[in-house]
């Protein structure tokens, strides 16, 4: 397919996705995840680990990917949507550099240091939590001290790099930061309907979904991963330690697959593809 048909399927596709939201409910409480995944990040030094040994570079390269967006791009953007935002294009440049960093970061961090660590830090939860048949499906167990002693080597590698069709998506729809104040909030609303189900990636593996039916179950639950990722990128655009929310975002996702397979969850417990939505329960 040609780029320029890429680009117009993609457009489509945009467009027909945020008619449908505009007329879905509410959010469940998924929204509230990430805030869980803070608190149980910061009482639960089992899973510091992944984040303390990769600690330093993920500062520095938040700092530095931050402070070089807004020396160079903060100006030339604020001037831009000063045209169409008049005194408040300030707000918006400031969440459209943020924005743009978080991308950027994310990218970066997940291409050369956390790709494993995320994966290591879903899965520790999730044993935490007593999930070990679950994990089981996605890499070995070992005998080993505390959690992250026992995660063993990964059969599969899940999370989601950063593809051409998210980064056209995301371009495409900068444009919409020019509508003063509400072109803001639709952007982090779009992005985050975005971020949302990319969290639950291992967990999709780990329950062996096809395409098919990670689709399913998806769509069926798009209120609930709109809430979550929208929340995710909110925390996400906070400056320099946004990267470490990456890691409180995995967690709050862990916790939510754990709510499904237990059945308290904010998801239709309906088949998706003839599996239970929710999943087996660990005995």
């Amino acid at each position: 397919m040609l780029l320029k048909d890429t680009i117009k399927t993609i457009v489509r596709d945009e467009v027909i996705g945020v008619t449908a939201l505009a007329k879905e409910p509410a959010a469940t409480g998924a929204y509230l995840y990430p805030l869980r995944g803070i608190a149980y990040f910061l009482t639960h030094r089992a899973i510091w680990k992944p984040l303390t040994s990769r600690l330093l570079p993920l500062l520095t390269l938040s700092t530095g990917v931050i402070t070089s967006m807004f020396l160079f791009t903060y100006i030339p953007q604020s001037f831009l949507l000063t045209f169409v935002n008049g005194p408040v294009a300030w707000i918006s440049t400031i969440a459209l550099v943020l924005s743009e960093s978080a991308v950027i970061i994310t990218a970066l961090s997940r291409a050369f240091l956390i790709d494993e660590a995320l994966v290591d830090i879903f899965d520790g939860v999730l044993l935490l939590e007593g999930m070990s048949v679950l994990v089981k499906n996605g890499r070995k167990l070992e005998a080993g001290n505390g959690v992250m002693g026992k995660l063993g080597a990964l059969v599969k590698k899940p999370l989601e790099k950063l593809t051409v069709k998210s980064l056209v998506s995301y371009l495409i729809w900068l444009p919409v930061n020019f509508i003063p104040i509400v072109g803001t909030v639709v952007f982090i609303f779009v992005q985050g309907r975005k971020l949302g189900p990319t969290y639950h990636a291992r967990y999709f593996q780990l329950k062996s979904y096809s395409n098919q039916q990670k689709n399913a179950f998806v769509e069926r639950n798009m209120p609930a991963y709109i809430g979550f990722g929208t929340a995710s990128m909110l925390l996400q655009l906070t400056p320099i330690v946004s990267i470490l929310f990456s890691y409180t975002n995995t967690v709050g996702a862990a916790l939510w697959a754990v709510d499904i397979e237990r059945g308290n969850r904010p998801a239709e417990g309906k088949r998706v593809g003839g599996i239970v939505a929710g999943g087996e329960k660990e005995l």
